[in-house]
């Protein structure tokens, strides 16, 4: 029944825009400039009116002018404090609708008695006043005309009553001319209307262009930011807290992708629809640009009440948008990825960085996941402030020589050291040490990997070279290489290169290209592909991790792989642990039935090396035999070990 409502979005979503446009009556924008206008009809209301007593104690008419003057210098006042009432503090929504009444009313009383003084003066017609009375209705309309125009329900009742009492006094003329001055006064009326009219049609039209998203009728991001400012200045004011939705529809890229982006538009049309339906009242949603939506709530009393509305009100909204959409016979199913920024008074934050930093909560969930809800938290700003720190840092590391490639030794059973791993470290000028579990996700995001990786590599090579030079010929160099360093567009070529310019060809075998299981979660077919190639070209292959992640014996069978390597976290408790003992020999048994070799890391203690030492052909590294060292210092260490034996002290520490 829910996706039946759902047909069809496209209806209700343009008949939202009609609502939303009688919307911008209660536009602050309109409210700011008919305050504005208040000093200017207080000016030409005063000012002029001083004239009027002077008419009136010249011609008898002294005690109706100063009446009339002194009711308009109390409306002045009024309409005075009026002004001051707007711009001294913030108004909350209910009390800019009552500000809004009041103001209305005033208008309406100060036009009136511009009435009064015509009524006073057109009878004064042998003293030829009447002349100026006609003069000041007709000025009077014009000035409602001219600068009361963003105000409808004010122009629109006014112009046809202050042109009247004007039309009718040419009337009771009783002469043909009288009447010709009565159809000019309508003429006016019609003219002076028209033109207010056409003035307020353009205003809103423009206004709401500039202030609304085309394709929902949703306010913009211009505008939201705009309400957001003037909602922040009223929860500073009366000490409130409100909360921020950031809202980002997953995958939605793939539905403009697959089926087109009219079929994307109908879908946002529809979610906006039901975003709509689910807010409480006083909620403000508006579009930021593509998928993403937010959300401004009103003022609460305390913290906790507002955070766990927040939270109610992103849950509720999950709900509804994982309803099956079916727009032209396509069911689409969505979720979305929300972030919460909650606002507290006195915060000092202005609109931007609170959209910015719900944007970073948003994101988070998109990590963890997606489809799911995250309030942006201190804790959350400094792993952002790392992020940021370290991905800015990062670009630098590689000029300014901080990137470090060291290398730790892979011994047999016998104490001989077959092989080695090449490890990379940074110590960042600004940052101290940073740990490649933080530095290497951050430059595959930026794309910097692919800058890294050949640097990392090209030192490899030249070390693997060097070592040679030095009479030290080593089995194997293995060299870690990240799925998206591995499916780049170039890296086939850029191997070949960096092999033919650093290690030549012919020493092209003794590389291990070291790979974890997540490689699988790229395109499987791509991965063979490139596999096969540098495998042509004589490189090895080792499964990193293996077991942690996405272990398949299909990915085994499809993937050109040499070797698996036995994650730490199986080795760590692999003398007592039943349930290691059983994934090591696992393990074992499937490397020994598709013929690949076995290499255990984080070896740190004597009993994890004698049992692994007993149940199976393995290759060992790890703190026990040696710490990660620069290539110096590895021949060194290496050149100072009696072969066969495997005395080697173990590490103290890391």
């Amino acid at each position: 029944m829910a996706a039946t409502s759902r047909d069809n979005p496209s209806a209700s979503a343009v008949r939202s825009l009609a609502p939303a446009r009688e919307a911008l009556r209660a536009d602050p924008r309109f409210d700011t400039y008919l305050t504005r206008q208040i000093p200017v009809l207080v000016a030409l209301s005063l000012l002029p009116g001083l004239g009027y007593i002077l008419l009136g104690a010249l011609h008898d008419a002294l005690v109706a002018a100063a009446s009339w003057y002194a009711v308009m210098f109390a409306a002045s006042l009024w309409g005075v404090q009026l002004f001051w009432r707007y711009h001294r503090s913030p108004l909350s929504p209910e009390q800019r609708s009552r500000w809004r009444l009041r103001l209305t009313l005033f208008l309406y009383l100060y036009l009136a008695l511009w009435t009064w003084i015509f009524l006073v003066f057109v009878r004064l017609d042998a003293q030829n006043l009447h002349y100026i009375a006609i003069f000041t209705q007709i000025g009077a309309t014009t000035v409602v005309a001219a600068l009361l125009y963003p105000a409808p329900w004010v122009f629109r009742p006014l112009i046809p009553a202050m042109m009247v009492p004007l039309a009718g006094y040419f009337l009771l003329i009783g002469d043909w001319y009288g009447y010709v001055l009565a159809a000019f006064s309508a003429t006016l009326a019609l003219v002076l209307y028209y033109a207010a009219s056409s003035s307020f049609g353009l205003l809103r039209d423009s206004l709401y262009q500039a202030s609304h998203d085309a394709l929902t009728g949703l306010n913009n991001r211009a505008a939201f930011i705009e309400h957001l400012e003037q909602s922040l200045e009223v929860l500073q004011h009366h000490r409130q807290h409100s909360f921020l939705l950031l809202i980002d529809l997953d995958h939605f890229k793939t539905v403009n992708d697959l089926l087109g982006h009219d079929i994307g538009d109908e879908l946002l049309k529809a979610v906006t629809r039901d975003f709509a339906n689910t807010l409480p009242p006083g909620h403000h949603l508006a579009r930021l640009g593509g998928d993403e939506f937010v959300i401004v709530a009103p003022g609460k009393e305390d913290r906790h009440t507002c955070e766990r509305a927040a939270r109610r009100l992103a849950h509720s909204l999950l709900r509804v948008v994982k309803t099956p959409y079916i727009i032209r016979n396509h069911h689409l199913h969505v979720s979305a990825s929300i972030g919460i920024r909650l606002i507290e008074p006195h915060a000092g934050i202005d609109s931007h960085q609170l959209v910015r930093e719900a944007d970073i909560a948003m994101y988070e969930v998109k990590d963890r996941g997606r489809d799911g809800v995250v309030v942006f938290s201190d804790e959350l700003s400094r792993a952002v402030e790392r992020h940021l720190q370290i991905e800015r840092c990062l670009h630098f590391a590689l000029q300014n020589r901080e990137i470090e490639v060291l290398f730790q030794p892979q011994l047999d059973r016998d104490g001989r050291i077959r092989s080695a791993e090449s490890l990379i470290r940074w110590n960042s000028a600004e940052l101290g040490p940073v740990s490649p579990a933080e530095f290497i996700p951050i430059a595959e995001q930026t794309g910097f990997i692919s800058e890294l990786g050949d640097t990392v590599i090209a030192r490899a090579f030249q070390t693997l070279r060097d070592w040679d030079r030095a009479g030290f010929h080593l089995e194997q160099l293995a060299i870690n290489i990240s799925p998206r360093q591995l499916v780049h567009l170039n890296f086939v070529q850029r191997m070949q290169e960096l092999i033919a310019r650093h290690l030549g060809r012919e020493h092209a075998h003794r590389i291990t290209l070291e790979i974890t299981e997540h490689v699988v979660a790229e395109d499987t077919d791509r991965v063979v592909y490139i596999m096969q190639a540098l495998r042509d070209m004589g490189l090895r292959f080792s499964m990193d991790d293996f077991g942690t992640g996405f272990s398949s014996l299909s990915y085994l069978k499809r993937l050109p792989f040499d070797e698996l390597k036995i994650d730490r976290s199986f080795v760590r408790q692999v003398d007592h642990d039943p349930g290691d003992q059983a994934m090591v020999r696992t393990i074992c048994d499937i490397a020994r039935q598709f013929e690949l070799e076995v290499v255990a890391e984080g070896v740190e203690t004597e009993a994890q090396y004698q049992w692994l030492a007993t149940h199976g052909n393995l290759r060992f590294q790890g703190y026990l035999f040696a710490r990660p060292m620069e290539a110096g210092a590895f021949l060194d260490y290496c050149q100072g070990i009696p072969a066969p034996s495997r005395a080697v002290a173990p590490s103290t520490g890391r």
